[in-house]
């Protein structure tokens, strides 16, 4: 009932007003490229994108507006290459001859030799689809690898990256972002995910800091404590214990110069045993992605700046 009226009605392409409810709270939705009335939800107009990207109204042709996708550094040609369109018909709707379609063809086919003759496009288009895949495994935003694209351009036009390996410069570019945006992602974890060798990418890492002059912040421990403690299933009243801990710890100079990780899995092993919560070191070590003996040295620090907590559970089992 709603569709048929949508489509009879003239004057939904103004968007002022809802004609049915007379609502003129009006509401535009991205994903479907609908405008949806807020009063009774009945959708006044729509928008379709087409294979090029361009968005064009449905309703009101002669005034369309042609969008089309937005540039984005994670792509190797910044998505502003030219597409010649397969339809063998022109923009009047006339078909081409045979002449036409010829020459349409050899057009279509020096244009993608172009696109993708030169190495630089190349290596560019290598690199983002390892990115796009690293990307999705570890749910990173759009700004973290739109900023990682940036730096591996620049690692592509200061030219060090010729006798290296693209995934390895991939990841440290990505290791970078997320140190930059204080997320909680380690050279490793990235390493592991796109199965990189992890001295190679930590090697790519240095010489990227060195050549295009990084000055990164300094890591939080405290961004690790949330990632820990969900994967080790831990509560809500003993992650805030460790957070409390975590701010007293942060001023003490035993913690200058160790692993955030591991120092923020000693203080959640440490919160657990001063609420009495049951679990086990090798849980808080593996949710944590670190070993057992770097856990035990780093809660021998947390020890000494919290002299009464336990040494382990009731039982010795630490």
């Amino acid at each position: 009932m709603f569709a048929s009226l949508s489509l009879n009605h003239d004057d939904a392409d103004d968007c002022t007003q809802c004609y049915y409810c007379l609502s003129r709270k009006i509401v535009f939705d991205p994903e479907n490229a609908e405008r949806i009335c807020g009063g009774c939800g009945i959708v006044l107009g729509e928008e379709q994108i087409d294979g090029l990207g361009l968005s064009t109204n449905v309703q009101n042709s002669d005034r369309s507006i042609h969008t089309g996708l937005p540039s984005s550094l994670a792509h190797h040609d910044k998505r502003l290459s030219t597409l010649i369109s397969y339809s063998m018909v022109d923009a009047n709707g006339v078909s081409f001859t045979a002449a036409q379609r010829s020459k349409i063809h050899r057009m279509r086919k020096w244009n993608e030799i172009s696109n993708y003759n030169r190495s630089y496009h190349r290596n560019l288009k290598n690199a983002f689809a390892i990115l796009v895949r690293i990307k999705d495994k570890l749910s990173l935003s759009q700004t973290v690898i739109e900023r990682a694209a940036y730096y591996y351009r620049k690692v592509v036009d200061l030219h060090i990256i010729k006798g290296r390996s693209i995934k390895g410069f991939i990841v440290s570019c990505v290791y970078i972002s997320c140190r930059e945006m204080n997320i909680p992602r380690s050279i490793n974890e990235i390493a592991d995910i796109s199965g990189c060798d992890k001295r190679f990418a930590a090697k790519c890492f240095r010489l990227l800091l060195k050549a295009v002059n990084i000055a990164l912040p300094v890591v939080d421990s405290g961004s690790h404590l949330a990632r820990i403690a969900n994967n080790a299933g831990i509560s809500e009243k003993t992650l805030r214990k460790s957070i409390q801990m975590m701010a007293t710890i942060k001023e003490n100079p035993l913690s200058f110069g160790k692993d955030p990780n591991a120092l923020a899995a000693a203080v959640i092993y440490g919160a657990c045993l001063a609420h009495h919560e049951k679990t086990t070191r090798t849980q808080i070590a593996s949710a944590a992605n670190t070993s057992l003996v770097t856990l035990r040295n780093r809660f021998l620090d947390v020890r000494k700046a919290f002299p009464t907590l336990p040494s382990g559970p009731k039982d010795g089992n630490f």
